[in-house]
């Protein structure tokens, strides 16, 4: 059964998105747990070795879906994410990558022992700084937003571009060192990688002119993106050889700039058929690492090249790009330590590895124990001490994992502030100016504009937030805007106030299904809150101990206390909603809504007696005219 065909397959589907779970449930970086996954059923205990199960096809699955992720990864790069950037990201995606790759490629003939064309090919794909492993490490560090946009457009614009150096550079090497005319192949090889760039550029405007004008329904939109990849890809690549990555990261970039209504059903469908490569094609690759490549990975020129290139070549040209930029040395060595490898690197340098060997290029058979090295060690190290780091440098943003609040009601601002007061960083977005005077007044962070523009996207750092609360009054654009950002946050950070619905127990169906989770307990709902809170309710901790326990609480409560969630001892936040009910334990603290006890509605009506006084009393007279 082992041997069998459709067995690999699915074992090759578990382990991948298995792996994927268990990161997630870990928070561990995910190419970690994919790497150990696909040694253990490859080289190591030998399960599978789909190399030599896919046979004929392994080498045109590797390829098209390196093509995929290219075009997934191209479709990131919208020009209006670069507006309003400083002077350093674009010193660094230009000046910066160009030395990387010759420092890399020195790196990779001195010391790793490759030849000249096989350095300058490896040392141009291994610029790429994989977005599919920086994205989560951001999220994880809460890094300022400084190093983090710089990062993380860093990560989305050099990657497709590091895979297409490294194109160039074979292409190039390949011309000069074949037997034909220098002059004829040159002209053929750049006729080709133009022909691919136009490819690319017209089958994404296609796409795009067709979906605008509704000739595509929408269930067929994803499979036709996903035949268009493949075609301009295929077609490209049997023009020349190698030129259809160009003509896939052409298209996804056309597509990325044309602006065109249906972009976010494609960013779905590439971000689940991406997950699905990813997670396939890097256990295929791992697992069909024999032990021999692997024992190549503790070859002394191995490692030193990968130190070298941990230590030296990434610092100093994140140092020499930068000069006389206004980067702090805080941030200089922050992000010149950064640089993790991904996906794109491994499956474009497999890809490359089995090309580079087919023309006999010396080196071309430590590829792949080199980049897979050169990736397990970046992801490891940066993975697990970009957070220490950003902390050491004064750049990671202090305090607990923090809460966005869509819309400036006075429920929301008052929640806000006390969440503010819990040192749980808080931010309100709203686009009505008017409704976010309140959090203005209060000193509490907020954003003016439509958070579900694409705007907010380049304007508004979502970084210190794991959990959203949708707080309008209107419960449609509370469920869009949480179903909008389920793939970021996932469904259980994401909630909002209760439906009109005061009359359930619990939400219907449809509730269940569409938006985020719904908050507090039966007929807390919008009003009923924003009520409370004009009307002086307070929010209200209180600790639970051993001798005071939750249930003791609840017989004590008044009738009319909201609980709103609890803080565990280590800050972390957890809400009380309609479908999941907490079981808070000695040592949390209960926030409540609860009515002001008498001193506070006395306090309170003495500071509007006070509020009435100045306004009523005369203005002093000034001097006379007369």
């Amino acid at each position: 059964m082992l041997d069998s065909l459709l067995f690999q397959l699915m074992l090759i589907g578990a382990v991948g998105i298995g792996s994927q779970w268990v990161a997630w449930f870990s928070r561990l970086p995910a190419i970690v747990v994919m790497s150990v996954a696909g040694l253990l059923i490859g080289p190591i205990f030998g399960v599978i070795n789909p190399s030599e199960a896919f046979g004929d096809l392994y080498g045109p699955i590797v390829s098209i879906a390196v093509a995929i992720i290219l075009f997934e990864g191209s479709l990131n790069l919208d020009f209006r994410g670069l507006q309003g950037l400083q002077k350093p990201v674009y010193r660094i995606i230009t000046l910066g990558a160009f030395l990387a790759w010759i420092l890399g490629s020195l790196t990779a003939h001195f010391v790793a022992g490759l030849s000249w064309e096989v350095s300058f090919i490896i040392g141009g794909l291994l610029i790429v700084t994989g977005p599919t492993v920086i994205l989560p490490l951001l999220r994880q560090a809460k890094l300022k937003p400084r190093p983090a946009r710089i990062l993380k457009w860093e990560g989305i614009v050099v990657d497709p571009f590091g895979a297409l150096l490294a194109v160039f550079a074979f292409e190039i090497i390949r011309t000069f060192t074949s037997e034909e005319s220098a002059f004829v192949s040159l002209v053929n090889f750049f006729m080709a990688s133009l022909f691919a760039v136009f490819l690319g550029i017209l089958f994404g405007r296609i796409i795009g002119w067709t979906f605008e004008r509704g000739h595509v329904p929408e269930f067929l939109k994803s499979p036709v993106v996903l035949s268009m990849v493949i075609a301009s890809f295929v077609i490209s690549d049997v023009v020349m050889h190698e030129t259809g990555l160009l003509a896939v990261t052409a298209m996804g970039m056309t597509l990325a700039n044309l602006h065109i209504s249906s972009i976010s059903d494609m960013q779905h469908f590439k971000e689940n058929i991406s997950v699905l490569l990813i997670s396939g094609i890097f256990i295929m690759l791992t697992a069909s690492l024999d032990r021999a490549t692997l024992m190549q990975i503790f070859d002394p020129q191995i490692i030193a090249y990968v130190l070298l290139m941990l230590f030296l070549v990434r610092p100093l040209s994140i140092w020499l790009s930068t000069i006389g930029t206004d980067l702090t040395f805080g941030e200089k060595a922050l992000v010149g330590w950064i640089a993790p490898r991904g996906i794109v690197a491994l499956t474009v340098a497999g890809y490359f590895a089995n090309v580079l060997e087919e023309y006999n290029y010396a080196g071309a058979s430590i590829i792949t124990p080199l980049t897979f090295a050169l990736v397990f060690a970046t992801v490891c190290f940066h993975g697990f001490t970009i957070g220490p780091l950003a902390r050491k440098l004064n750049l990671s943003k202090e305090g607990l994992p923090g809460v966005l609040f869509v819309g400036g009601s006075s429920f929301s601002t008052s929640l806000a502030q006390k969440l503010k007061e819990m040192n749980v960083p808080v931010l309100i977005a709203d686009s009505s100016f008017e409704h976010l005077f309140n959090a203005r007044k209060a000193g509490i962070a907020y954003y003016r504009g439509e958070i579900l523009s694409e705007q907010s996207e380049y304007s508004l750092d979502m970084t210190p937030y794991n959990k959203i609360i949708a707080a309008t009054d209107r419960d449609s654009y509370n469920s869009l805007v949480c179903t909008t950002f389920v793939p970021e946050f996932g469904r259980k950070d994401l909630f909002q106030l209760s439906w009109h619905q005061s009359d359930r127990n619990e939400p219907d169906e449809l509730m269940r299904k569409v938006g985020g989770r719904v908050l507090f307990e039966k007929g807390a709902t919008f009003e009923e809150l924003n009520w409370k809170v004009d009307a002086g309710y307070v929010f209200k901790l209180t600790t639970l101990t051993k001798e005071y326990p939750y249930q003791s609480y609840l017989n004590d409560r008044a009738e009319d206390v909201v609980l709103i969630g609890i803080q565990k001892p280590t800050g972390r936040l957890e809400f009380f909603t309609l479908d999941n009910a907490i079981k808070p334990e000695s040592g949390d603290k209960i926030l409540s809504l609860s009515p002001p006890s008498n001193q506070e509605v006395k306090k309170k009506e003495e500071l509007k007696e006070q509020s009435r006084e100045k306004q009523t009393a005369p203005k002093p007279s000034g001097p006379s005219l007369n």
